[in-house]
């Protein structure tokens, strides 16, 4: 079961204690303020999921508060439901434009109600998610998902799904000043089309003739490609429990009809910007996860990887009874290019060096970068003398030609002192692997640099 806070804000106080029953009778626990001043600092302090604010306050009316809380970073993404008595198209739309997600109008529908709260409960869950998970991203150097202008709303591409000629010729005419919109009147064919994941967003009707307008909702919604694309229905006055079964397996929103121009444009930008700011989060998380597990200055995985794939590894490699062996490599007398050429140059050597590496290994072998001036190749179902045979490869490939620095203006010759090591074994660990490896590096450095040491 689904819950949330609900911050529920009115200067009435009999308005305030019906939504509280009503809201607590769904599980939603419930926090309360009579002015907007009030509300803003409980969401600022991040003690509610979902706000419902009513317009007419006295002092701070709820279109200010809205628009308080969608310029603040640290509450924009904050879901608000905006509750009047006033039933103008032009109310609703002004409440939209001042950012709030969704509107609602005395007296209240209970139905309209909790699919709304439920439905923008739901987008907050996702999107505390995806931020939660993202948070990592500047303690790597990389820009937050916040960061950098809001995501727009105001273009994009949208798929139609409306075979009642007359209706879809009005929304064309209005959406098409703003966006793309691409036509379908066959829901099999709408599929089709959604399936390409080029749309913003689909506008799908309930009312298809001799079709269901939800099936086809459900269809997209369960495609792995296009799942995370909006959808906003296009409903009767007798559709409610239909939306209400849209809303519980991941519709958007949705409109009633007659369907007000502005309105619609409203809602439409609204789902788009949202997609968008989602979007951003997960590649940002995507991103994140990439820097993660890769060495920023070579591309190779780094160590976190190699600790974690490397006992896999090992894993499989008992289980089928096949051989595994490692190289542990140490450039030889990297630190005198450093202080001899500065680190610029020392970076162009370890990007070179890895690049050698990576054209002499075959690509199911693994390749990371240790640490410094250390890497590791894991070569799966490879004995000690095969293994022996890439470590000498990789050591004349590094011996030979000299590396080029400083924009080719400089040569150096280098070497690579490597320890190689197999498991042994039914018990053998990553960790004793690397160990053996470790002290067979060692040896090669004692006796001299420049060659393959294969562990005791």
């Amino acid at each position: 079961m689904m819950t949330a806070r609900v911050l529920v804000v009115d200067d009435v106080a009999s308005n305030v204690r019906l939504l509280e029953a009503r809201l607590s009778a769904e599980y939603f626990e419930v926090v309360t303020a009579m002015s907007g001043p009030e509300a803003l600092e409980i969401c600022a302090r991040g003690q509610c999921d979902l706000v419902l604010l009513d317009v007419m306050m006295p002092g701070m009316d709820g279109f200010e508060v809205c628009r308080r809380l969608k310029r603040n970073p640290a509450t924009a993404q904050l879901p608000v439901i905006m509750v009047t008595a006033l039933d103008q198209p032009s109310d609703r739309v002004a409440g939209l434009e001042a950012g709030a997600d969704d509107f609602l109008t005395k007296p209240i529908n209970e139905l309209a109600l909790m699919t709304r709260v439920r439905s923008l409960a739901r987008l907050r869950a996702l999107t505390n998610q995806l931020m939660l998970r993202a948070s990592a991203a500047r303690q790597l150097g990389l820009d937050a998902p916040t960061d950098g202008p809001a995501p727009s709303g105001d273009s994009g591409r949208i798929l139609l799904v409306e075979d009642n000629e007359p209706v879809r010729r009005r929304m064309i005419e209005t959406l098409s000043a703003h966006y793309q919109v691409d036509v379908e009147t066959d829901p099999r064919e709408a599929l089709f089309r959604a399936a390409e994941g080029v749309h913003d967003l689909a506008m799908i009707s309930l009312d298809l003739a001799g079709s269901d307008g939800l099936r086809l909702c459900a269809r997209i919604r369960s495609a792995e490609t296009v799942r995370a694309m909006p959808i906003l229905v296009l409903a009767g006055p007798g559709d409610n429990k239909r939306i209400l079964r849209g809303l519980d397996f991941g519709i958007n929103d949705y409109l009633m009809r007659p369907i007000d121009r502005n309105e619609m444009l409203a809602r439409v930008r609204t789902q788009i910007r949202r997609h968008r700011y989602a979007e951003r989060l997960r590649e940002n998380l995507q991103l994140t996860m990439a820097m993660a597990i890769t060495d920023g200055l070579t591309g190779l995985h780094n160590r976190r990887y190699l600790e974690r794939h490397l006992s896999g590894l090992v894993r499989q490699s008992t289980d089928d009874d096949k051989p595994l062996s490692l190289l542990l490599l140490d450039i030889d007398f990297f630190k005198s290019v450093n202080d001899t050429f500065g680190h610029d140059a020392g970076d162009d050597v370890l990007r070179e060096f890895s690049r050698r590496i990576r054209k002499t290994v075959r690509a199911v072998d693994l390749v990371c970068r240790f640490g410094g001036e250390e890497f590791v190749v894991v070569m799966p179902d490879t004995d000690p003398g095969d293994a022996a045979l890439v470590g000498e490869r990789i050591r004349n490939r590094i011996a030979h030609p000299p590396f080029l620095i400083e924009g080719g203006e400089e040569t150096l010759s280098m070497t690579v002192s490597i320890g190689l090591a197999s498991r042994v074994g039914q018990d053998d660990t990553p960790e004793q692997m690397l160990r053996r490896a470790d002290e067979a590096l060692y040896r090669a450095k004692r006796e001299g640099r420049n060659r393959v040491a294969p562990a005791a």
